[in-house]
Order: structure tokens, then C-alpha cells, then sequence
């Protein structure tokens, strides 16, 4: 499946039918997590993938929103070490998973927080100086959602996504033009937009730099989001990673050639408070 096609599928699932991974699902999977590799900045994330027992969904309590998972199969672990940007390596890398699975007919449920001291961090084997920032359910999607699905995807906003004009925007930080939104790198924008995020607040910010082929990410955090005794991890971080990794899947997808690199732009407008994060180039 092309992965414009991939992304335009995925979505986050909540319901499962508890059904096993059959084990040719299963091994296909886990050797693809195996590859994952590292992000664009260096880090390699640790990747495991679990089968669901009972006493796993007390890890998951206290998460707001992302705690009504039923039924799932399993879930994907992962740990990483410390460094300045490990988070948005995570992101980039468990997302090329997500996608991954989702090819594979899986469905997937991003689910962010601490999980230092729970089932999951014993399972996984994590040692002192790794943290899971996050893990993801994943399992064969139930064929309907339940009630609490349909209310939780409500008040998440799951449905709904920021227009382009309210996260990309030219070197002036004014409105990219129509024109621009047919090309191949428009296409590409859109796959961002259509990125997972936490409680969907889509904290990703795009500059098109004025040779129409260089871009350039920052954050707009949102304000108080990581105030939840719960979450300590910094989830808007991780979002950026996986807005990474659909541009970059999209961009080779369209064939466009191009690299991350970590210069912070000269010479464009930048909203305060922006966080800068990377350039495509």
C-alpha cells in the first residue's frame, strides 16, 4: 500500500475484538520493530512488542482520554535514553511503526505518559537509565466502536483538524497560496496535518522558507498541557517527531529529495514563542 494511503487510513483505535496477533502477524511485525533504527537525530529508541494480560490496563489509569482501550492484543514498548532531542527521535521512530502496523490491517492507539514504575517497564526490561514516554495499543480493530469510543474521540477532537492555514504558513508568516497546496509538497503538508498528536492538539508549525524547498518546524506548545500528575512526559515533543516522520515518508513517497538538519533559519518572520525544532532541506 503507498504510504499516502497508509496515512490517510490510520487512525487511532480504542476497541478491539481481543482476538490474538496470529503469529505470522506477529513475527512480521516484531521484525520490522527490530529494523527500526534510529531518529533524525540520533537516538535509537528500544522497541518491544508485548501480548496483553491481565493487570496491564492499571498502567494505563489516570491518562484521561487514552485510558478507554478495550480488548487489545498487545501493545508496543519503548525506551529511550536521555539526550536534547530523544523525544522527537521517539516520536519519529514509534510512529514509522504505527504505519507499519497499520499496513499490516492492525489497528493502533497512541497512549502517552509515565511509565517508569508499571507493568509495561517491567515487561520491557527497562533499566535505570531509559524512560517509556510512551507505549501503543494495537490489536485487530473491532468492527464497532462503543459508546465510550464515540464519546472519547468527541471530546478529544479526534475528528477534527486544524486548517491549513492555521499551521502552515510562508517565510512573511502569511498564507501559503492555492497554487502551493496542488504541488507535491502540498501533498506532503497534508500528510502532516493528518498526523497523530496528543488529545489532538496538532502543536506543529511549518514555514515554508522562500526557495519554496526548504521548511522549517517549530512547536506552539499548548498552554498548561503538561500539568497532569499523570503525564510527565513531554508529549508535544514526541508530536513533533512524528510530524517528522510523515513529512519525510510523504516527501520520498513523492519523490522528493530532501534531509532534516538542525540549523535554525535566518531571515523569516517567526510567532513568539515558537520553539524551533528542524529544517527539511
Amino acid at each position: 500500500m503507498n504510504i499516502l494511503e497508509i496515512i490517510k487510513k490510520r487512525s487511532s483505535c480504542r476497541s478491539y475484538t481481543g482476538e490474538p496477533v496470529s503469529a505470522a502477524d506477529k513475527d512480521r511485525l516484531t521484525d520490522f520493530i527490530n529494523r527500526s533504527g534510529s531518529g533524525p537525530f540520533g537516538s535509537q529508541p528500544v522497541f518491544k512488542l508485548i501480548m496483553s494480560a491481565p493487570g496491564d490496563s492499571e498502567s494505563l489509569k489516570g491518562l484521561g482520554t487514552y485510558g478507554f482501550i478495550r480488548k487489545p492484543a498487545g501493545f508496543i514498548i519503548g525506551s529511550i535514553t536521555q539526550s536534547p532531542m530523544n523525544l522527537e527521535d521517539f516520536g519519529y521512530c514509534m510512529e514509522k511503526i504505527i504505519l507499519y502496523a497499520t499496513e499490516m490491517g492492525l489497528g493502533t492507539c497512541w497512549l502517552g505518559g509515565t511509565f517508569k514504575k508499571s507493568r509495561f517497564a517491567d515487561k520491557a526490561a527497562v533499566g535505570k537509565d531509559r524512560i517509556i514516554p510512551a507505549v501503543a495499543a494495537t490489536g485487530y480493530a473491532a468492527k464497532r466502536k462503543t459508546l465510550t469510543e464515540k464519546i472519547v474521540r468527541a471530546s478529544a477532537g479526534a475528528d477534527k483538524r486544524k486548517s491549513v492555514h492555521e499551521i502552515f504558513f510562508s517565510s512573511e508568516l502569511e498564507r501559503l497560496d492555492d497554487e502551493f497546496y496542488r504541488s507535491s509538497y502540498g501533498t506532503v503538508l497534508e500528510m502532516v496535518r493528518r498526523a497523530p498528536s496528543a488529545s489532538n492538539k496538532q502543536p506543529w508549525r511549518i514555514i515554508c522558507g522562500s526557495s519554496k524547498n526548504n521548511f522549517h518546524l517549530f512547536l506552539e506548545r499548548t498552554k498548561d498541557y503538561n500539568k497532569s500528575r499523570f503525564i510527565t512526559s513531554d508529549l508535544q515533543r514526541i508530536d513533533m517527531g512524528i510530524a517528522m516522520c510523515h513529512f519525510e515518508l510523504a516527501a520520498k513517497a513523492c519523490e522528493l529529495d530532501g534531509a532534516w538538519i538542525k540549523k535554525a533559519p535566518e531571515g523569516i518572520r517567526v510567532s513568539p514563542g515558537w520553539e524551533y525544532i528542524a529544517s527539511w532541506h
